[in-house]
């Protein structure tokens, strides 16, 4: 736990905001922040650049499932867009670009690591500590995200494996795949972009499942000359953001228990499956038995074809032990493999366990969550944590559209109420317990009946408690119109000389 007292001889660099993170929700936050004339803000970024997610997931195949004029931010619109759905490179190449146009960089502290942070109620500010020294700011966000954890599971024996073994997230450059016999542990959204690339020229591929995935077609294609002309113009390039935008929209329907969008769904998922593999064993081995939306649905046009390839090997009995050099499963099945990549996931759920944030009282925001499971009014604030937001939290994930339309707004939120704050001569904003409760008990009357909660599935959507904690149950035009302005009957607010100070 830190102390909220710097030690003899101990500095702290102060700043007004401090932001956490570089990826969509720190730059995003950031840009915002600046346009509302709040310029004593600084970044914390682990790495060497800007990007987050998109800087540090490489592996082969790595791209997005939403389309690139629905993946990025509605004030900074690219036009040069190669592809309607983004790959990796160019996903990092837009980020990098937003930070160098907006001037973000100089704000920015890279590869500093925040370790934990301590509430000074007195002062009213954050004390940080970093990798790199110490922090002290008024304002405490959050843009890590949660796909910054790699998870893995514990097999016994891995420790004694010689070959190469790594993270999705943590992807050896150096690795070529060429004539090497591969094992791709988990069938999820890494996995499916990972296994076609690697089947190109690996000598062997056995790829382990768990639990199968509903694969929808993948309408992915360049953008022809003329329509890469056209989405230069700004009025044709927000037309076409807005259709797409209404088109994925609609999509929610399926995930809150329309039965009927639901079948049509799942109606082409199978037909999908039934047009790319036609051995029977391999596609029922293929084939889900919880309701489509249960997990999240995948997009892949080269996944299963990849799977009939008389080199590539689909295992779904699970793992016992790992040696030296073979993978062995639960029927004795000893396979020969020289590399072990794991298709994984993140913590999603779990990731709160590794931040150390204490508030009020130096209450544990880790410990807090552990007994209550993971709540916090509008996804965003966490009543005793004053001055503290999360982008990204509890109950911002979709399903079915652009994660980047919560972001912005959550960002939009934050600004407004701390805009309003500054006119109301105020420095410290505590959401009320009453608010947090409200919102927390409406998400989960709405969460009934839909596809996260009763598909019949375990999923990342769920916490420890069994609670879907991850998935925002309605449309993000339904978020979108709830987060418009903040109200600040649900903050207690509190005014102290030394916050003044650094106001």
């Amino acid at each position: 736990m830190l102390d909220t007292v710097a030690r003899p001889g101990q500095t702290e660099t102060t700043t007004d905001v401090l932001v956490v993170g570089t990826g969509f929700a720190g730059l995003a936050m950031a840009i915002r922040l600046q346009e509302a004339g709040f310029f004593d803000v600084l970044l914390l970024e682990k790495g060497m650049d800007v990007g987050g997610t998109w800087r540090d997931n490489t592996y082969p195949g790595c791209a997005c499932d939403i389309p690139s004029h629905l993946y990025s931010l509605s004030f900074a619109q690219a036009g040069e867009w190669s592809r309607l759905y983004p790959r990796q490179p160019e996903l990092l190449a837009y980020l990098r670009r937003v930070a160098d146009t907006y001037g973000l960089r100089p704000r920015i502290r890279f590869n500093t690591t925040m370790q934990g942070a301590v509430w000074d109620a007195a002062a009213g500010v954050w004390h940080v500590e970093t990798d790199r020294g110490r922090f002290r700011a008024r304002v405490l966000i959050s843009g890590a995200g949660a796909l910054h954890i790699p998870a893995a599971p514990a097999l016994p024996g891995l420790e004694t494996f010689r070959g190469k073994t790594f993270h999705s997230a943590q992807w050896d450059p150096g690795f070529d795949p060429a004539g090497q016999r591969i094992a791709v542990i988990g069938t999820g959204a890494s996995a499916i972009q990972i296994v076609p690339e690697l089947a190109k020229t690996a000598a062997e591929l056995h790829v382990y499942q768990r639990t199968p995935a509903w694969i929808m077609p993948k309408p992915d294609r360049a953008f022809s000359s003329l329509e890469r002309a056209l989405l230069r113009l700004p009025p044709y390039r927000a037309a076409f953001r807005k259709y797409l935008f209404m088109t994925h929209e609609l999509r929610v329907l399926a995930f809150m228990g329309n039965k009927r969008a639901q079948n049509v769904a799942a109606r082409m998922a199978r037909a999908h499956l039934a047009a790319q593999v036609s051995d029977p064993a391999l596609r029922e081995k293929l084939s889900p038995t919880y309701e489509m939306g249960c997990k999240r649905v995948m997009i892949s046009n080269d996944f299963y074809p990849a799977l009939t390839q008389p080199h590539v090997r689909l295992v779904t009995d699970p793992i016992a032990t790992i040696s030296a050099s073979e993978v062995t499963d639960a029927q004795g099945v000893a396979r020969a493999v020289d590399a072990i990549v794991f298709a994984t996931g993140f913590e999603v759920t779990s990731a709160y366990r590794h931040m150390n944030i204490a508030g009020t009282n130096g209450r544990s925001l880790a410990a807090l969550w552990d007994e209550t499971g993971l709540q916090a009014f509008n996804g965003l604030a966490v009543s005793g944590f004053p001055n503290y937001f999360l982008l990204l939290g509890p109950h911002t994930g979709l399903g079915h559209n652009s994660v980047v339309i919560m972001i912005e707004a959550q960002v939009g939120y934050i600004v407004d109420l701390l805009t309003q704050m500054r006119s109301a001569g105020v420095q410290v904003a505590d959401v009320q317990p009453a608010a947090q409760t409200r919102f927390v008990d409406m998400v989960a009357q709405r969460l009934v009946g839909t596809v996260w909660q009763d598909g019949g599935c375990d999923s990342w959507y769920k916490d420890r408690h069994g609670r879907v904690s991850a998935i925002w149950p309605g449309s993000a035009a339904a978020y979108q119109k709830a987060l418009r302005r903040a109200d600040l009957r649900d903050y207690a607010f509190a005014t102290t000389e030394v916050a003044r100070q650094t106001a």
